[in-house]
């Protein structure tokens, strides 16, 4: 699939309209339900496929972030054949007591992964929670960068961001 026809699958599975209270507190009247993509096999494939060439090539783990970003993490994780790790927003209270399940990420080059970055807070939370775990982070990758502000708070945190599409591409997309 060509990446002008992924954003249009994306756009057609997932846009939808009305009044939607996003992570960052913000309103907007139009809203990316990254689960209608994510849940869909062929499109999460596909956005894989898109995504894989560019995770960096140092990268050690893949850490999907509860919990969007833990089935892209996944495919990506099947793609390219890099590990993956699942973050929880807090250490659970029980059993292991972990922040993140799966591979062990002490003294490994992480890539964080995400659906959809709106201003990066919670990016830049488990960043830290994650680095407290020993982990190397460098860069974080999303499949929707939503607003300009996301990006500038990764980069000036010294994050490099690499999104597969900015939301006006995929706004675009709908008149194509």
């Amino acid at each position: 699939m060509m990446r002008e026809q992924l954003a249009r699958a994306i756009y057609e599975a997932a846009y939808l309209e009305g009044e939607f209270k996003l992570r960052s507190g913000q309103t907007s009247n139009h809203y990316f339900d990254k689960y209608l993509f994510e849940s869909n096999p062929r499109l999460l494939a596909e956005i894989a496929e898109k995504l894989a060439p560019l995770v960096p090539s140092d990268t050690e783990v893949l850490a999907g972030l509860e919990m969007g970003g833990i089935p892209i993490a996944t495919a990506l994780s099947l793609k390219t054949g890099i590990p993956a790790a699942f973050v929880r927003k807090e250490a659970k209270k029980y059993g292991t007591c972990k922040l993140a399940e799966g591979v062990d990420i002490a003294g490994k080059k992480v890539c964080i992964i995400e659906d959809v970055v709106t201003t990066g807070g919670q990016i830049l939370i488990s960043t830290d929670d994650l680095r407290e775990y020993g982990a190397e982070i460098k860069s974080v990758m999303s499949v929707i960068e939503r607003e300009p502000l996301g990006r500038r708070n990764l980069e000036e945190a010294g994050l490099t961001y690499i999104s597969l599409f900015h939301i006006d591409e995929l706004l675009q997309a709908s008149t194509k």
